[in-house]
């Protein structure tokens, strides 16, 4: 029998999911096929509607490596593994004469503990252990829910927090979950044979598609030690988040409460010297944090310093000294001492990387309303990273909706550590990028307005003429809108404000869950979604609800960010241009996203509205410009509300 070619075998899966076959799916296809096969890498942009999960799935699987498949968001890795995956097997099967397997794999506290549910939680204040299903009042909220997840242990088969619905708090998840530094480890547990977490862990390694995600996948090459199996094929999806959650993991945190639970748990095991060296370094910690004002610390100061000297010496005694003693009277001790080596682990590994001071960390304090001060320290870049530890040993292909930015890949391709395309050399990762574009036809279904008239935005106080602005654009639409701002303070003055001055219910992020406020936004076409960062790339509403999408102002990173500026000066001080490597390349990248919840479906049309001047006069404006899908440009704010006024009575004459 002959082998497959590869557009049959598209043509089988796209046929299973009820797809249609798209040209910019075929070159996908074929790009990440060649790329596998020369065990090179790829960057393809792939515009919504492209199909772009079949577009590597099926040269994935026709290849027979195993492969692993990071995705940024829950939403995306359900849609592979519920829908996506068992089609296309289904479908390629007859043809490749044999059926691959496949299997989800997250962090340990993604899955429910059995030795926690069974034996309760350590507790700092109290000997031993308590029972939380008996301290949480059943009519309490907690309660309720720790009741129902233990009814749920008996019936999941895969513990996975994500297959309990309705959802659960992070505090009552925190009750049935372990991190992998406090789990006891398999064969230690009296559970270890039933564990949720290793169950996923050995049918990863039996699969041939393991689908994961960003973090997981940034634990993996940051720790050293492997969590994932040995694979030939990485793809990652949605690959613009790739570089900040790589950050988010390689990120460090102490603030006083942390360091006061590593203090408490650890007291009972370790011998008095120990524990009261810990609390008096402890003490010390916190009298420093009293003081702390956000901002850089482009030195550390000498009383951080010396407060932090003291907590890494008298958390590696405790460590020491954990390890050597046992307490017969503490109930279950493994567990207890295995959550306070974790915590005390946790402070001790953070103070020392403060203390050693390395020039490629950005240290900084930050202030909190609800959890006070913390110090953290975050890696100048981890492009370094990325190049060494990503793409050495194995064929990687990033795919997003945005990855060509201001016209080229190359910006993206050098916050991933690679050189710019067509670079060659040892040592040197060989890329390609490629655009196989959108099937929808942007010019004809789009507007980018940009409200040239307007002042620059300031950086603080009120905008009186973007909310006359936007109140008139929303008014034209019929409501319909999907606001994005810049900040949430920005989200909630626009929301009161308009909710005086409109007839149309104007919702706002942090009123309701996330899903309940794209529900509702989605259910009535003159309601409008108001809300910040999560919005700009998390809402996908097809159709008449959402016909303008409105950006209060260009996205650029605040300035008293300290990492992001601390990165500005650093490509400076290399010799390049900070605002247009980091300022602009962040806030195009957020704007793509942004501007791309307006068309999702080849039926749709409507206004992307920019309520800041600078992208129509800065000299930055034509490189933000050019990262967006190509809609049809115009300043002309007459023209803005003709255009949704008449796209407004089309939909209504449709009855949406």
């Amino acid at each position: 029998m002959t082998k497959p070619s590869l557009p049959e075998l598209l043509h089988a899966a796209v046929t299973a999911v009820g797809g249609t076959e798209r040209p910019g799916q075929a070159a996908m296809a074929a790009a990440v096929a060649e790329a596998v096969d020369d065990q090179s890498h790829l960057l393809v942009q792939a515009g919504t509607g492209t199909g772009k999960s079949l577009g590597y799935l099926v040269p994935a699987l026709a290849h027979g490596e195993r492969v692993v498949v990071a995705t940024a968001t829950l939403a995306l890795q359900r849609q592979l593994v519920e829908r996506d995956l068992p089609r296309t097997v289904d479908a390629l099967h007859p043809l490749l004469r044999r059926r691959p397997q496949f299997a989800m794999l997250k962090g340990r506290s993604n899955y429910l503990c059995l030795h926690r549910l069974h034996e309760g939680v350590p507790q700092d204040e109290e000997e031993g252990l308590f029972d939380q299903f008996e301290a949480a009042a059943p009519s309490s909220k907690l309660g309720q829910d720790l009741l129902r997840m233990r009814d749920w242990a008996d019936e999941t088969e895969t513990g996975d927090r994500d297959d309990l619905t309705p959802g659960v708090s992070d505090r009552a998840w925190a009750q049935i979950s372990v991190s992998s530094r406090e789990c006891l480890g398999a064969s230690k547990c009296a559970y270890g044979a039933e564990c949720f977490a290793e169950q996923a862990r050995e049918r990863a390694k039996l699969a041939d598609v393991v689908v994961t995600n960003h973090a997981l996948l940034a634990i993996d090459a940051i720790e050293g030690a492997p969590v994932l199996p040995q694979h030939e094929v990485l793809i990652v999806d949605e690959a613009h988040e790739l570089v900040s959650r790589v950050t988010g993991v390689a990120t460090g945190e102490l603030t006083p409460g942390q360091v006061n639970r590593a203090v408490r748990r650890a007291a009972k095991l370790v011998n008095e010297k120990a524990a009261d060296a810990l609390q008096t370094a402890s003490e010390g910690f916190e009298r420093v944090m009293e003081l702390a004002l956000p901002g850089r610390l482009e030195e550390v100061p000498e009383d951080l310093g010396y407060a932090l000297m003291a907590l890494r010496d008298a958390a590696r005694t405790v460590i020491s000294a954990i390890g050597a003693t046992r307490d017969k009277s503490v109930q279950d001790e493994d567990a207890v001492r295995k959550q306070a080596l974790a915590s005390v682990e946790s402070v001790h590994a953070v103070a020392e990387r403060i203390t050693q001071g390395s020039e490629y960390d950005v240290v900084w304090y930050e202030r909190h309303d609800r959890f006070g001060a913390s110090v953290r320290v975050a890696p100048l870049s981890v492009s370094g990273l990325l190049r060494e530890k990503l793409f050495a040993e194995r064929s990687v292909v990033l795919t997003s909706a945005t990855l060509k930015l201001g016209g080229d890949f190359n910006g993206v391709g050098a916050s991933l550590g690679l050189a710019t395309e067509g670079t060659a050399g040892e040592d040197v990762p060989q890329w390609k990028g490629l655009d196989v574009g959108s099937p929808f036809d942007y010019p004809k279904q789009g507007i980018l307005y940009v409200a040239r008239h307007l002042a620059t935005p300031g950086r603080e106080g009120s905008r009186t003429d973007m909310l006359d602005e936007l109140s008139e654009l929303i008014e034209a639409a019929g409501g319909r809108t999907l606001g994005l701002f810049s900040s949430m303070r920005a989200a909630k003055a626009a929301a009161e404000e308009l909710r005086g001055r409109l007839d149309k219910p104007v919702l706002l992020q942090g009123e309701e869950t996330l899903g309940e406020l794209i529900k509702n936004f989605a259910a009535d076409p003159e309601t409008c979604l108001f809300g910040t960062l999560s919005l700009w790339q998390g809402v996908d509403v097809p159709g008449a609800s959402c016909q303008l999408v409105v950006m209060d102002r260009i996205p650029f990173p605040r300035p008293d960010d300290p990492l992001m500026s601390a990165r500005q000066k650093a490509v400076e001080e290399a010799g390049g241009n900070g605002f247009m490597a980091v300022a602009a390349t962040h806030a195009a990248l957020l704007m793509a996203q942004g501007a791309g919840r307006l068309v999702r479906a080849t039926g749709d049309k409507g206004v992307v509205a920019v309520l800041d001047p600078r992208l129509a006069t800065a000299r930055y404006g034509s490189y933000l410009r050019a990262s967006l899908p190509d809609f049809w440009y115009t300043t002309d704010r007459n023209q803005a509300r003709r255009s949704l006024a008449a796209i407004d009575a089309a939909a209504k004459a449709d009855g949406r």
